[in-house]
């Protein structure tokens, strides 16, 4: 933690981040090292028919080249100088009555890892100075169409800086691994002061308001994504939104949710018993994820292949539920064959993490036909310096499982009788904390940066106020 408040206090490497992704242009794109990259910030934009503004999110390709969070700037980063110009709104009199005063350009030189700061009302002649001195190869890279008039024609298409964002992405900084974990140190403690709640929440939301108030509190008032609030069968609903459902009755809820920490996410999922303790179909699928989570993280490590280790989950899976009687009638491996596992875990086994809870450079393959690898977000070997999530689950999704049921071929390879105990657990899917989930991708294996327990027994000590 010492470590990670002494980097955090440093500026975000933005310059670095410039010359990663000119480095990535000029290697793979044959750029120029004349060339310019040109970028908008998100923009303030008005509620319609409102004069409040909608929730901002800086745009992640601008945030990466400065580490500048404020609506309405610009950048300019020059290849040939290494040189990152921020453009920042000019001093207004009548906003400074209404909002105080903002960030002067002073104040942005010392906060972030720049070169130049000008106000917005130059930023069209320094564009004009740039391209007239710009010898006739060089391009300057846009992301979309400049909202502004600015005078210079932007190349035909964005492709090759998209390509270059999100390929450089991919591998973190120390910075951004400090942040990543900043992240999951505010989720943790909000994970558990939901663990917490467990014996007074009434409703789901009660759940998700208490977690959004851990974090908010702990200085994180923006959320990665919506969180996932899901008790009894919804929990079976992989992105289930509603979070207002009543608890009485239900066996578990799925808290899937993540706090973001100066534009970087966390991802962690929890399943939770509400009664303070699992009742024992829930605690042998649990004991199964756990497994399956387990089996995966024995074998990740730099250069392992993705879709290897989501093969290696399923087989855990199938075997599991072959013990517990839920599959029947075949061996691991016909089962596999047959894809039987995937009505019980369809989706992908994680995804890349960074400032973006899904983030970039999983080059998913569009158009899979392959029902066991149809929704993964990662393919292709993982690299050293990635930020992977590792979140399996085992679900009983009706609108899923019952059409296997009916079909003459594989539903012989589920026991509808089984089955029946355990519509009520919903689902399961465990994602960060313990031996790791939420984790930087080394040489040799990964490095762990969620926290959040997991285990069956120290859940329950902390739903029953033990720990």
């Amino acid at each position: 933690m010492e470590q990670q408040d002494s980097i955090l206090k440093g500026k975000y490497p933005a310059k670095a981040h410039c010359i990663k992704v000119a480095n990535h242009l000029q290697s793979k794109a044959n750029s120029s090292a004349n060339s310019a990259i040109y970028l908008e910030g998100q923009k303030t934009i008005l509620i319609e028919d409102n004069d409040e503004p909608r929730p901002f999110r800086q745009r992640r390709p601008f945030f990466y080249l400065s580490g500048c969070s404020l609506p309405d700037c610009h950048l300019v980063y020059e290849f040939s100088t290494t040189t990152l110009t921020l453009f920042i709104p000019d001093l207004n009199p009548d906003s400074v009555i209404w909002s105080g005063l903002p960030l002067l350009p002073a104040e942005a030189l010392k906060k972030y890892d720049i070169d130049a700061c000008l106000p917005n009302s130059a930023l069209a002649s320094f564009i004009a100075s740039l391209t007239k001195k710009a010898p006739t190869e060089a391009q300057t890279y846009v992301l979309g169409p400049p909202s502004d008039a600015l005078p210079f024609q932007p190349p035909p298409d964005d492709k090759d800086l998209r390509a270059a964002f999100d390929e450089c992405r991919v591998t973190k900084d120390p910075y951004e691994i400090a942040l990543l974990r900043q992240a999951n140190t505010v989720s943790t403690a909000a994970h558990t002061a939901v663990l917490r709640a467990i014996p007074i929440a009434r409703n789901e939301q009660d759940l998700e308001a208490t977690f959004i108030a851990t974090c908010i509190s702990a200085g994180a008032k923006h959320q990665a994504y919506h969180g996932i609030f899901g008790s009894g069968e919804n929990a079976a609903t992989l992105h289930y939104q509603h979070n207002d459902q009543p608890l009485s009755g239900r066996k578990n809820i799925l808290v899937d949710a993540g706090a973001e920490w100066e534009c970087y996410c966390s991802d962690v999922t929890r399943t939770i018993p509400l009664a303070g303790t699992f009742d024992s179909e829930s605690r042998a699928i649990y004991t199964l994820v756990l497994e399956m989570q387990n089996a995966v993280l024995a074998c990740l490590k730099a250069g392992v292949q993705w879709e290897s280790l989501h093969l290696r989950a399923h087989e855990v899976a199938v075997a599991g539920l072959l013990e517990l009687g839920i599959l029947t009638g075949g061996t691991v491996a016909e089962l596999l064959e047959k894809r039987v596992s995937v009505a019980f875990f369809p989706h992908g086994l994680g995804h890349y993490l960074g400032m973006d809870t899904h983030d970039t450079g999983g080059n998913p393959a569009v158009g899979e036909r392959d029902s066991m690898f149809r929704y993964l977000r990662i393919r292709g070997q993982i690299p050293e310096g990635a930020v992977v999530t590792v979140e399996p689950g085992v679900y009983f999704c009706r609108f899923i499982v019952e059409p296997w049921l009916k079909d003459k071929e594989l539903g012989r390879y589920i026991d509808a009788r089984v089955l029946e105990r355990f519509w009520g657990v919903g689902g399961v899917r465990i994602e960060g904390g313990g031996d790791g989930n939420d984790v930087v991708v080394t040489k040799d294996g990964y490095e762990n940066l969620t926290t959040a327990v997991k285990g069956v027994q120290e859940m329950e000590d902390i739903i029953a106020g033990r720990a």
